[in-house]
């Protein structure tokens, strides 16, 4: 196939156009020209701003279209102007975070209710407190503009290297240094991932296969109970006589810094404990945790975190009043 992937040289956009290279697919991607890429030279790069000069796809014919950057609905209708009816099957990524949050455990596609987009600017800043109705904005406005047979996949946290928001990454670079780690309760709290090569490999697997509609992109089924998922990353990667302490939920919001344990929620949310049978059954294998422990060390290596990551003093303080 022809495969067009908007945004394709960061993180999510990065590993789907790899994939669909190591699928004999010719590809092209579309972006800013801003991100440094090292996708195969056989890849063909287009620079085009769908806030700005979309005139690169001018003439342009594709069998798919792959948008992993649709942020706000403006963002969708700007590249069905562009395109018009030479973009082929459309596959948008979309988020779990287009659902109002789940009501029980296990949920499927079926089960849920997408964020009211009503009264919502198409163009509004993307915010915490928008992105989730934004996305939901996004995916009816695909329906809208390229028909009802698109496909959606919604993710939770994805995770593997070249991860710009740097969330797992910091869960792996602490666990290196060793020592004592806090680890947030409460034990019933729990997550869900998605590396990002699997998410590629589900996404082109769907689009050869002719497969519509929405999926959760997510594993393990169920979740994993946060405080043992860093465990694991440990086992696998800190070195001897690091040990993973569960800190009290109200002591991590005590000191205000819930903000620096990346892919943690104060409170257990039925959002990262979705059912994942639909895609799954078309096709899902996520590799183990420790595969993507293993890629994000070879990518991020020694490097320093970024100021936003915490601090050794302030684990250190709240290892100590949580004692």
């Amino acid at each position: 196939m022809r495969i067009l992937v908007v945004g394709g040289t960061s993180f999510i956009g990065r590993a789907i156009a790899w994939s669909a290279w190591h699928h004999a697919h010719t590809v092209t991607v579309l972006n800013r020209g801003r991100t440094a890429s090292d996708l195969p030279g056989a890849v063909e790069h287009l620079v085009g701003d769908r806030h700005g000069d979309l005139s690169a796809l001018a003439g342009r014919d594709f069998d798919a279209t792959i948008d992993v950057i649709a942020y706000r609905p403006v963002d969708v209708d700007r590249l069905a102007d562009a395109l018009g009816e030479r973009g082929g099957r459309h596959l948008q990524v979309s988020s779990v975070s287009a659902y109002r949050d789940p009501e029980r455990d296990g949920a499927t596609e079926d089960d849920l209710e997408l964020w009211d987009d009503a009264g919502l600017d198409p163009a509004s800043d993307v915010t915490a407190a928008t992105y989730g109705p934004l996305k939901a904005a996004c995916e009816r406005a695909a329906r809208r503009r390229f028909g009802d047979d698109v496909t959606i996949v919604r993710p939770t946290y994805v995770i593997g290297a070249h991860d710009h928001t740097l969330r797992f990454p910091y869960w792996v670079a602490r666990v290196r240094r060793g020592g004592e780690v806090a680890a947030p309760g409460p034990r019933e709290a729990r997550l869900q991932w998605i590396d990002a090569r699997d998410l590629a490999e589900f996404s082109l697997g769907v689009l050869e296969d002719g497969l519509t509609g929405p999926f959760h992109v997510a594993a393990p089924p169920g979740g994993a109970p946060f405080v043992e998922v860093i465990e694991r990353v440990a086992a696998h990667a800190a070195p001897p006589g690091t040990r993973v302490l569960e800190v009290p939920a109200e002591a991590v919001l005590a000191a205000g810094l819930a903000s620096r344990f990346p892919l943690w929620s104060p409170r257990p949310e039925a959002l990262s404990t979705l059912d994942t049978a639909r895609a799954r059954a078309a096709g899902l294998v996520a590799r183990p945790l420790e595969e993507s422990v293993d890629d994000v060390l070879e990518w991020w290596g020694a490097r320093p975190g970024p100021d936003h990551w915490l601090s050794p003093e302030d684990e250190a303080r709240l290892l100590a009043t949580s004692r």
